[in-house]
């Protein structure tokens, strides 16, 4: 019996190492052509996998197993290769519904947009926006109210025109709305329906969805009109470094020198004109659902230049399905509209509470003369140069 044992572990030990190198080559070879372990893991943390061994196998009859074989009878198109040709869009379908993504019948690339969105994204919006009303407060409590320093004159400048003040109060209000409406879509599901339940929140999210879709060509055509009105005042110039270098006076100290708009307002004005035509293009993207593709081809020519590989980052991805287009311009939109949506805030406390005879300029269209030249000594010296102050009474 002993020497029958040690024969038994003799060829044991001499065919394990066949047996291991079996399995370092073909890792499936214990799951029978199956996903492993790994590959679950390496899908659940969002990484790239290898998954050949099912996109391979999608009812191609050269890959079909002999009539001898227990599913030989049916020409390699069992029910998971049919499905699977389906899930790889490489099923030969056809339908009489015309347009992008009909024939797409399943998408199973979108968990990891489902979960930022309402993960991460809805984290995002509490901390840029709830931050950024946490440092106006300590801003306002620290520093408080920015008064006019000098004797008020009395006397006005006009500071915009109709036509200005149009096209900026055309530019808030449809912001404002689209804002709201924005955080209605984005926050629904997370937030609002847990509260309020969700017959109440139907109603609202059907009247948030129609202001948002139409009153998005208000803030378009807003965005075109403030563009052109006001980007010859807001080129980059000396003045403005002297102004960044003494934060224009924001934290105490005399205001430095500024021509109609200062450095603060150009950054303002760039970020709006940039930030808020990335939103349009973004937002017709999903106005006309699979029609306007902008994500797959910069995905592309970001890939070719190699530029994640400079963060260790894997190439990004491409080819995208239609749905994964829609999917990208809604983050992306949301992102977008929540950075600026903070910077604006922002604008919104300077140009009311934060600082005295600063809401003038777009309420009335007329600054106090003693206000123009302690924050814009430039313009006011050119208008009074070129015009007589106008008189309040």
């Amino acid at each position: 019996m002993l020497r029958l044992m040690t024969v038994f572990a003799l060829l044991f030990a001499m065919t394990a190492p066949a047996s291991a190198q079996v399995t370092t080559d073909d890792p499936r070879a214990a799951t029978g052509g199956a996903q492993t372990l790994e590959d679950i893991l390496r899908r659940q943390e969002g990484l790239v996998m290898d998954d050949s061994f099912r996109s391979d196998v999608t009812g191609n009859p050269a890959n079909a197993a002999p009539i001898t074989d227990q599913l030989g009878t049916r020409g390699g198109a069992s029910d998971p290769d049919l499905w699977r040709a389906y899930r790889y869009e490489v099923a030969d379908l056809s339908t009489q519904a015309r347009g992008p993504a009909v024939t797409t019948m399943i998408q199973d690339r979108g968990m990891w947009w489902q979960a930022f969105r309402e993960g991460p994204l809805v984290l995002m919006t509490a901390a840029l926006l709830g931050g950024t009303l946490a440092l106006l407060a300590l801003f306002y409590l620290i520093r408080g109210r920015i008064h006019i320093d000098g004797e008020k004159t009395g006397r006005t400048i006009t500071r915009f025109k109709a036509f200005e003040r149009f096209g900026h109060w055309l530019l808030a209000s449809s912001f404002i709305l689209l804002g709201l409406t924005g955080l209605v879509s984005l926050l629904g599901r997370k937030v609002l329906i847990p509260t309020f339940g969700h017959e109440a929140f139907s109603g609202l999210a059907i009247a948030s969805k129609w202001i948002h879709n139409n009153v998005s060509w208000a803030f378009m055509l807003a965005l075109v009109i403030v563009f052109v009105v006001w980007v010859v005042h807001n080129i980059p110039d000396r003045t403005d470094l002297k102004w960044l270098a003494k934060a224009g006076g924001l934290f105490g100290g005399d205001h430095p020198p500024a021509k109609k708009f200062n450095a603060g307002q150009k950054l303002i004005f760039w970020a709006v004109i940039i930030l808020g035509g990335s939103i349009s293009a973004s937002g017709i993207s999903l106005l006309f659902p699979f029609e306007f593709n902008m994500f797959a081809h910069t995905f592309s020519v970001i890939n070719g230049w190699g530029v994640p590989g400079w963060f260790g980052l894997p190439d990004l991805p491409y080819p995208l399905l239609p749905h994964e287009e829609m999917q990208f311009a809604q983050l992306w939109h949301a992102i977008i509209s929540l950075v600026l949506t903070a910077i604006i805030i922002a604008h919104i406390y300077l140009g009311s509470v934060g600082m005295e005879g600063a809401f003038d300029a777009m309420g009335k269209g007329e600054v106090e003369e003693q206000w123009a030249r302690e924050h814009h000594s430039i313009w006011a010296d050119e208008v009074l140069n070129t015009k007589p102050s106008k008189s309040e009474a």
